[in-house]
């Protein structure tokens, strides 16, 4: 009798390659998948580099993740976007997510910093032609911004779906890089009469404020609400 095949457990963590191995700072990188996620879940703006004729290019973005991958979308027309469908086997990219999380005040300038959460991705982006890939691909850009979202609107168009191109990042070489803490003040700097600390930043939502032309009596959904 033939056995069943068991599906390989998933590796928790991303290898470190050259390019994701920090030169400084090696103790603020993590490549825990469950820590990339968390990162990437909770930012709406990506910033995608790529070459162009010789040149650095760095557009923001908006993105979107589904598993191990990330989705990018826009015009036809935008250069990433219209690159991945002219090179082969795809268009080298490396994209960026930070939240910043306080500013570190330090008795002395040189020791100033932030404490952030960001991830870099590298890899070969491709465009995604599959009908239902790139429809995943919309509500996955949709639901980043607020989940649930994608359910509650009208799905794009034939002419809409036409005029949009979306790019796929797979999640495979992948770091994050982590500061936490105040300041690290020379020890002969301790006794200056200058504030030293952290000021924390934190993401927040005002009251959702409705369209002038929305229909009388559509409410704030929940998943809004929430927020």
């Amino acid at each position: 009798m033939q056995g069943t095949r068991e599906t390989p457990p998933q590796s928790a963590a991303y290898a470190s390659t050259d390019r994701t191995m920090p030169t400084r700072g090696a103790q603020k990188a993590s490549y825990d998948k469950d820590v990339v996620h968390a990162i990437l879940d909770e930012g709406y703006v990506c910033h995608l580099g790529f070459v162009r004729d010789g040149a650095p290019v760095v557009l923001p973005t908006l993105y979107g993740r589904v598993g191990e991958r990330l989705y990018v979308h826009g015009s036809t027309g935008s250069r990433p976007l219209r690159m991945t469908g002219e090179t082969d086997p795809g268009l080298a990219v490396c994209l960026t997510v930070t939240h910043v999380d306080g500013l570190v005040l330090a008795r002395s300038a040189f020791h100033h910093s932030i404490n952030y959460r960001s991830v870099v991705v590298h890899g070969i982006a491709h465009e995604v032609t599959d009908p239902e890939e790139r429809r995943t691909a919309l509500d996955a850009l949709v639901d980043q911004v607020v989940s649930g979202r994608s359910a509650d609107s009208r799905p794009a168009n034939k002419k809409e779906l036409a005029a949009t191109a979306v790019i796929r990042l797979d999640l495979d070489e992948v770091s994050a890089k982590i500061r936490t803490g105040g300041a690290n003040d020379e020890p002969e700097d301790l006794a200056l009469s200058h504030w030293a600390g952290v000021v924390p930043l934190r993401k927040g939502y005002d009251a959702p404020v409705a369209n002038s032309d929305l229909e009388p009596g559509i409410e704030v959904p929940d998943y809004l609400a929430a927020l």
